[in-house]
């Protein structure tokens, strides 16, 4: 397991009472910033304390009536001194200490003014009324005591008692008994004959303490969450260094924070018991009064400051278990890493000790190597034992990658019994090895000593009958030692053997067995003769018993496994290149089939009114999502399974090095149909799950997305031909069976065409299910979309079977229409008229219509052999679409219609093979020929130059001119215009016409260009090089987007050029649709040619050119 797959288990290590511990912590952190946000106020005490001390204004505690709180300004010569902003600053920071607690509280302020002038008490109103800041509810200011002072203070308040009355309620007051009427005598001073024990040095004191207690328990608790953030988002590495030192550092922040808690705490009980003192020598009955307030808010922020303690350990608590877990991992893995390659290595001297003996001695070498290896084994196992055991140890106490654990665990145990078994094994073949070794250098023994035997007895010593009777004797006890062995026969001690027979033991058994055989003889004819010198006076009766012939041994014949019938596996959908089968010569097609014809429809739900309309919608969503899902899924395999596996070295030596390097042309483009359905549309299409009806916003939201198939198809024949050239090779049969599949990767290369061709079927059946219902036109939106798209593959794939084309086919941009007709040519110049009245037959010709240019070619016969047969088009020529102009209705046919140019100078009489064939090209000549007026009428708006309207019917008097054509039509025999078009009269009433500018046109687009010349430079600007910078254009043409990284670009869109990387492609900026992207400068200049760039030089040539409209003559 690498770095990624421990970071993936870190990850799952945060267990759902973690993040229920960090929520906790994170709660209980914002309960106690609501506490804080009712102690804190904008200002503090260090702001206002030099004025606060001196006196200036002071809040006692007391309360007036409607629990007024009062503000009392004590005979100071401090107030004459202080300025406008100070005084505001204490008024702010008196009346914020209540107004937290209780919003919208009013205020009585007592102005003590006994020994003080009138003058003095004026100012001080004025002061009170401009810098007060709170709902100021009454002032009561107490007057001078002396009788002058008196009397001047009482007239000028009865003069300006209006002034003062209408920016705040004063009430002036000539003693303190007068004061007794409106506040009562226990929410009073001393000062002013009350009984409220007061004092100012003391609640400085405590308002300080209270202040700063709070500020440090939102410092604390800030530290606390960030410091949970911190845990909360820790990277664990993948080093054990790195672990203990996070570890380390965590702990230690850990404990500083703690400290820091609990010496908070110390100070928020010592405040407290400040606070519980104060209070208990004033009147608790009173709920408002605010030091009880300010004792219940320290209670209350010591309470919440415990909790988020709390929360805070149980959190870390976590965490430090979460680190330790995932350190015990990585040793863990560390060993089990060193503990793989040490039975990797073991396993390896296993494989590499060779079985294969022929002689005793080397058997006990090789028995000796593996009792070596054996007791390392062994060692190394133990080793395992204790890992597997640390494993099971780690998993019963909870350990978090439990799973992993005993995932390694077994991999070990299975690892260690697979090694115990091939040692074992290899054992028991060397034993059995050398017990037949035994056997047979015994059988060679037995004869040598039978031999030596027959050697050794001397035949004077055996010529009397006890001679003879001995030495038969001899031999009798000599044969009752034969060996076993030798009594089964060589092939059945070979059957028994076999699994340790070699050429070279089979030689020896051979050879054993013919001595054997020829010592046996021997002993046999001396047996013989000694019986007969033992029996010679009596007359010897021999016994001779029929030898047992071994029957020879046949093996069992091996039969082959019988093959099952090929998998045919064939598409309706055959492509240039692709093998499939025929049902003829001619059945080789390079369209894109739009439906399916046989009864075996992909998409067929139940007997007619067996279910209901949404229920069958709903069989059809399933239907869809789930081949979605398998789509994505084979179209990984794929990726992963051959493009991924040709950078294995592994495989480099199955791989060629040309194929590696033209990989791109195998598999096209599909990692980016790949990301684009796995990251977007599936996501689309399941979310439409219980939602049918808006299947079809989600292929209309993704219609430009779905453009990347045409580059697929269109390099499909390029992967085929690849795959034709190397399909053999073995690295393909390599990632084949270990993917598992039954079918080539040829198969897997067409899955994208098919996928394209089955999306238009499920959307027809979804809308057959989906009339009059919501989303049904969105439906029928995207059907008419997969459609177009796949006649848009169909015609981009007709495109590339062009030859011919001199230049780059691909500048032309895309394919509107295409399709064969009959063609008849006409020109007006004589020669070349005459030649072409000789034609009856019409020619027979393919058309492309592009947004600029219609080419006409000539089908050619199918080339290649079998299979390989493919469709071509012989370019023949071109004709701008600036100079053409159409005729809707020919006489004699109604599916005949004129393409006609430059005054009728050529006219192309064109017979579709349907009607509705011909409605849909005039459809699409009319659109190319109003948007080319459009954009000739803004630009000419754009430089103030008016363009002049013309009749659109060509002059009677053409009809009489002769016709010449510049075409390559004039090489061709045995064709010749039709009567028709020689007799018809030029004016008919049934015929509608749509003229083009007056341009020529010759075989090739280029060739136009260069003969055209400086007669029409309008036109030569318009086919030449647009030499690209940064700037804005307008697109004349379309340009799709072609890959994840392209935008899309259509005729009229306002374009940007930002930048051009180093493999020559732009960044583009479509200011019209708020998109940008990156296209190839060639694509480019089919886009911007005769743009803005360009316009200048087009409309200074365009002054005689008149604009086109739809008339009828």
């Amino acid at each position: 397991m690498g770095p990624a797959s421990m970071q993936e288990e870190s990850s799952m290590a945060e267990t759902e009472e973690e993040m229920e511990s960090y929520g906790c912590l994170l709660q209980a952190g914002s309960q106690l910033e609501s506490t804080l946000q009712q102690v804190n106020v904008p200002l503090n005490m260090k702001e206002v304390r030099g004025y606060i001390e001196k006196q200036v204004a002071y809040l006692s505690g007391g309360r007036g009536e409607d629990s007024s709180v009062i503000i009392t300004l004590p005979e100071s010569s401090a107030f004459r001194d202080i300025p406008e902003e100070a005084l505001a600053k204490v008024f702010t920071y008196l009346t914020l200490i209540p107004r937290t607690r209780q919003p919208g509280v009013k205020f009585i302020i007592i102005l003590d003014r006994r020994l003080d002038t009138w003058a003095s008490i004026k100012t001080a109103l004025a002061r009170i009324a401009a810098s007060f800041p709170g709902n100021l509810h009454l002032v009561l200011v107490l007057r001078p005591t002396s009788f002058f002072h008196r009397t001047v203070t009482d007239i000028g308040f009865r003069f300006s008692q209006e002034n003062f009355m209408l920016k705040m309620p004063v009430v002036m007051l000539s003693s303190v008994t007068d004061l007794l009427k409106y506040i009562n005598e226990n929410q009073l001073t001393s000062e002013f004959g009350g009984t409220l024990d007061y004092c100012h040095s003391d609640w400085i004191v405590l308002r300080t303490a209270i202040e700063s207690f709070a500020v440090t328990v939102k410092d604390v608790a800030h530290m606390l969450q960030a410091f949970g953030t911190e845990l909360a988002e820790t990277v664990i590495p993948s080093e054990g260094d790195a672990i203990h030192s996070l570890l380390e550092s965590h702990s230690e922040k850990y404990r500083k924070l703690k400290e820091a808690i609990r010496s908070l705490s110390k100070e928020g009980q010592h405040l407290l018991s400040s606070l519980e003192t104060t209070t208990s020598t004033r009147d608790n009955d009173d709920p408002d009064w605010d030091v009880q307030l300010d004792r219940e808010t320290v209670q209350r922020l010591l309470a919440q400051l415990r909790d988020m303690e709390l929360a805070f350990d149980g959190y870390f608590e976590k965490h430090r278990l979460k680190l330790h877990q995932y350190l015990q991992l990585l040793t863990y893995e560390q060993s089990f890493q060193e503990m793989e390659s040490c039975l990797s290595r073991v396993s390896s001297q296993q494989s590499e000790l060779s079985t294969t003996v022929d002689t005793l001695a080397q058997v006990e070498q090789a028995l000796k190597q593996l009792d070596t290896l054996e007791t390392f084994a062994q060692e190394v196992m133990s080793h395992a034992q204790i890992i597997i055991l640390h494993g099971h140890q780690l998993s019963a106490g909870h350990h978090y990658a439990t799973a992993l654990i005993m995932q390694r665990c077994n991999e070990l145990r299975h690892h260690c019994d697979g090694l115990s078994a091939a040692l074992g094994s290899k054992r028991c073949h060397l034993l059995q090895a050398q017990q037949l070794l035994m056997s047979l250098d015994q059988a060679q023994t037995w004869c040598d000593d039978g031999a030596y035997l027959l050697a050794n007895q001397l035949v004077e010593k055996f010529q009397s009958k006890e001679g003879a009777q001995t030495a038969l004797k001899a031999i009798e006890s000599f044969l009752e030692g034969s060996p076993s062995v030798m009594t089964s026969g060589p092939d059945v001690l070979a059957l028994e053997y076999e699994a340790v027979i070699t050429p070279q033991l089979q030689g020896k058994i051979s050879k054993t067995f013919e001595k054997h055989a020829a010592v046996q003889q021997m002993i046999q004819n001396r047996r013989a003769g000694l019986r007969k010198l033992a029996d010679k006076h009596v007359r010897p009766i021999q016994l001779v018993a029929p030898r047992a012939e071994n029957p020879p041994r046949s093996k069992s014949p091996i039969f082959s496994p019988k093959h099952s019938d090929a998998l045919k596996f064939t598409f309706d959908l055959p492509l240039p290149g692709k093998r499939a089968s025929r049902k003829g010569p001619n059945a080789r097609k390079i369209e894109v089939i739009h439906d399916y014809q046989d009864s075996r429809s992909c998409v067929s739900y139940g007997a007619e009114g067996e279910d209901s309309p949404d229920v069958l919608k709903r069989h059809v969503i399933r239907e869809l999502i789930e081949t979605e899902r398998i789509y994505v899924e084979e179209l990984l395999s794929v990726l992963l399974g051959y493009k991924a596996e040709m950078d294995n070295p592994l495989l480099a030596a199955l791989l060629p090095p040309v194929l590696r390097a033209q990989r791109g042309v195998l598999f096209g483009n599909m990692p980016d149909i790949y990301n684009f359905h796995s990251s977007m549309f599936l996501q689309d299409l399941e979310g439409c799950l219980d939602t049918p009806e808006g299947v079809g916003v989600c292929f209309l939201a993704r219609k430009e997305n779905f453009q990347m198939y045409e580059c697929y198809c269109q390099n499909k024949p390029r992967s085929d031909a690849l795959w034709r050239q190397f399909s053999d090779r073995p690295f393909f049969q390599v990632c084949q069976k270990k993917l598992g599949h039954k079918l080539g990767l040829d198969s897997y290369l067409l899955k994208p065409v098919q996928r394209l061709t089955k999306y238009q079927l499920l959307l027809k059946e979804l809308l057959k299910h989906s009339t009059d219902c919501d989303g049904s036109s969105e439906l029928q939106g995207a059907l008419t979309a997969m459609l177009d798209l796949l006649k848009s593959v169909n015609d981009s794939m007709h495109q590339i079977a062009i030859t011919g084309y001199e230049g780059d086919i691909c500048e032309l941009g895309r394919v509107l229409m295409q399709g064969s007709f009959s063609v008849w040519i006409s020109h007006k110049k004589g020669p070349t008229r005459m030649k072409e009245l000789a034609r009856f037959k019409p020619m027979q010709r393919h058309l492309f219509l592009y947004e600029s240019v219609l080419l006409f070619c000539k089908r050619r016969e199918e080339h290649g052999d079998g299979c390989d047969k493919t469709p071509s088009y012989g370019f023949k020529h071109c004709i701008k679409m600036t100079a053409v102009g159409i005729t809707e209705n020919v006489k004699g046919d109604p599916r005949k219609f004129e393409i006609w140019y430059s005054g009728r100078e050529e006219v192309y009489v064109v017979q579709a093979s349907s009607v509705g064939v011909k409605t849909s090209w005039l459809s699409e000549l009319r659109r190319i020929l109003t948007n080319q007026q459009k954009l000739l009428r803004d630009e000419a708006h754009q430089n103030g130059q008016l363009v002049e309207h013309m009749h659109l019917s060509p002059p009677p008097c053409e009809s009489k001119q002769q016709r010449e054509s510049v075409s390559s039509e004039d090489t061709e025999s045995g064709k010749s215009s039709p009567d028709a078009q020689q007799r018809a009269p030029k004016y008919q009433l049934n015929r509608r016409s749509w003229p083009g500018a007056h341009h020529q046109s010759v075989n090739t687009c280029k060739g136009l260009d260069e003969k055209s010349g400086s007669q029409d430079t309008f036109h030569q600007s318009d086919t030449q090089l647009v030499k690209l910078s940064r700037g804005r254009y307008r697109a004349l043409a379309d340009c799709l987007q072609n890959g994840l990284d392209s935008v899309l670009i259509k005729c009229g869109d306002v374009i940007q050029l930002m930048w051009e990387d180093d493999k020559g492609r732009w960044l583009v900026k479509n200011l019209s649709r708020h998109q940008d992207g990156f296209i190839a400068s060639a694509s480019l200049q089919v886009t911007v040619r005769g743009s803005s760039r360009a316009a200048s030089s087009r409309l200074r040539e365009m002054g005689n050119v008149r604009a086109r409209k739809l008339s009828s003559p």
